[in-house]
């Protein structure tokens, strides 16, 4: 029988990501806000950093009624901090604060960190400094709010995401134990690091030594931080069940509770609207195809993407170039396919010879120089994709039924190609393929099948595994999402299996399709904010139970 789980009157969570688009943790939490925000009413505070300042963010939107006197005591205290609105559904509120006043304090802040938790900072370098002023200045914000608003009856919980936030999360379990606190670690900073070093990750768990790898990558800060948080906060949480095992192997700690990443579908379109929008996509990206290979593709093609941070091997962008190579050959391949791989790389300008074609009402029937790309690169003799189609001979003849396009940028709506944005360029795939390495959860996947694409991936995602739970076997492409088993050494059998899945797929009849389309569908609406949210109710529980514990042993209760 399940517990009455001790509710949050507030929570403060902050995260490097709150009001920043740089990553997966952007979706996590602003899709997630709504959620919260209908449960807890302005009770769920978001801290973030003010990159900003002055300037105007796509993704915050200022009100200066907000805690108005509580914004002057703050300053008083040297908390410099903007507060308002994270412009996405729910519209929560969102605190950014400066954190570039603290660095002059950073020795004696590290300092304190080493004599406390045993946190090593000396091996600091690149993001570590930023990220750790940042941690310091939000638990600054949190202790300076609880003492003008809160007092020791309420039940607060601080939620502190990725190693960036650790520092935050001990100085509040240091300095305000009344305060219940919850770390989640979205991958850890030493299993990406291991795999992005081409080093076998899984066969070898069990015996890396988190510390002593550190140390061989260079990674001892980042690696300390994240493991003494993981240690001393009341709960420590990670995505996925493949997470948590490298937790308990690599920070020497289990999980307290694994807490999936879940979808709003709000703002998916619906009914004639998605059939427009799909349509839309699909005529943008053949025009562009068209128009980069001087090759005709009528609306029968299959349109197939990759997607997500230009992690090479992580990502798996290699073993798609190798099964996009493969499938060039491949006999049961019914018909033409468009591959697209929309991984932001260093990305120069949008070319100039393709703006002009696109904006031309001839029809060209050769192709452009280097048919392969949208934009052009400040490192095109040094780009891994750019590479594996050289190395391949790849080169989008007109006779291949396989073509490769790489998009090298942002879908913002305003890169000077596609000129749509991310999520109405994706309903107009047919399938999405993400045949991750290293994946914690895998929010690409679950998009697509929330926009109704089918999708391949592999058990290696956390996605990848709860969707074959979901199943109760193996997912394949007719349950609407493809679950490829893949190991550190079977990279030539998941391409083969990518092969033979699109191929599979091109010889579905249309009403094959659409079950396959609507199976996609089904399930992503099992991995809802409504479905998962119970997983952080029951995180805030553990936090709160260990805080009211801290109370009456220091006699506040």
């Amino acid at each position: 029988m399940e517990r009455d789980y001790l509710r949050p009157d507030y929570i403060f969570e902050s995260s490097w990501e709150v009001c920043n688009k740089v990553g997966g943790i952007y979706t996590v939490l602003s899709t997630r806000a709504k959620t919260l925000q209908e449960a807890m009413k302005d009770h769920i505070i978001f801290i973030g950093p003010d990159f900003w300042k002055e300037n105007e963010s796509p993704y915050f939107r200022e009100e200066k009624s907000l805690f108005a006197d509580w914004q002057w005591e703050a300053k008083e205290h040297g908390i410099n901090v903007r507060i308002g609105r994270w412009t996405v559904p729910g519209e929560p509120v969102a605190i950014l604060v400066d954190f570039i006043p603290f660095f002059e304090k950073k020795n004696e802040i590290y300092g304190w960190l080493w004599e406390k938790y045993g946190v090593d900072s000396l091996h600091a370098y690149g993001d570590y400094d930023e990220a750790s002023m940042f941690s310091y200045a939000a638990a600054l914000v949190v202790e300076s709010f609880y003492h003008y608003f809160l007092n020791d009856q309420q039940r607060v919980v601080y939620h502190a995401n990725e190693w960036m936030c650790g520092l935050g999360a001990l100085y509040i379990n240091y300095r305000l134990p009344q305060i219940g606190t919850v770390f989640t670690t979205h991958a850890t900073s030493i299993g990406r690091s291991i795999a992005g070093n081409q080093k076998p990750l899984y066969d070898y768990l069990f015996a890396y030594n988190g510390d002593q790898m550190a140390e061989e990558l260079n990674m001892q800060s980042k690696h300390s931080i994240e493991k003494q948080t993981a240690m001393y906060v009341d709960c420590f949480t990670t995505v996925s069940d493949i997470t948590a095992n490298e937790c308990k192997e690599l920070l020497d700690k289990p999980v307290d509770v694994v807490l999936p990443n879940g979808f709003d579908n709000s703002f998916v379109p619906k009914g004639a609207a998605f059939t427009r929008k799909r349509h839309a996509a699909r005529r943008r990206l053949l025009q562009v195809a068209q128009a980069l290979t001087g090759d005709r593709f009528d609306d029968d093609t299959l349109i197939v993407s990759t997607s997500g941070r230009y992690e090479f091997r992580n990502k798996g962008i290699d073993v798609f170039v190798e099964a996009m190579n493969r499938l060039l050959r491949d006999k049961n391949l019914k018909k033409k396919v468009v591959a697209f791989i929309e991984v932001p790389g260093w990305v120069g300008e949008p070319r100039k010879d393709l703006q002009e074609r696109l904006q031309s009402d001839k029809v060209y029937d050769t192709p452009l120089d280097i048919p392969l790309i949208t934009h052009w690169l400040h490192n095109m003799s040094h780009d891994n994709v750019l590479s594996m189609l050289k190395y391949y001979d790849m080169h989008n003849h007109k006779d291949d039924s396989v073509k490769v396009i790489f998009l090298p940028c942002y879908l913002d709506g305003k890169d000077g190609i596609v000129n749509m944005t991310y999520y109405d360029v994706v309903l107009g795939n047919d399938l999405c393929v993400y045949p991750s390495y290293y994946e914690p959860w895998g929010y690409t996947p679950l998009e697509a099948i929330a926009f109704k694409v089918p999708c391949i991936t592999t058990d290696l995602a956390g996605f990848g595994l709860w969707a074959n739970k979901e199943f109760g076997h193996n997912g394949n492409i007719v349950d609407g999402v493809s679950v490829i088993h893949r190991t550190d050494y079977n990279y030539s059998e998941v391409a083969d299996a990518i092969k033979d899945t699109v191929a599979a797929f091109s010889a579905m009849s249309d009403k094959e399709v659409e079950a396959c389309r609507k199976k996609a569908e089904a399930l992503s609406k099992k991995a809802l904010w409504s479905e998962f949210i119970k997983y952080y109710e029951e995180a805030y529980d553990i936090a709160l139970r260990k805080a009211e514990q801290r109370k009456k042993s220091i006699g506040i209760l």
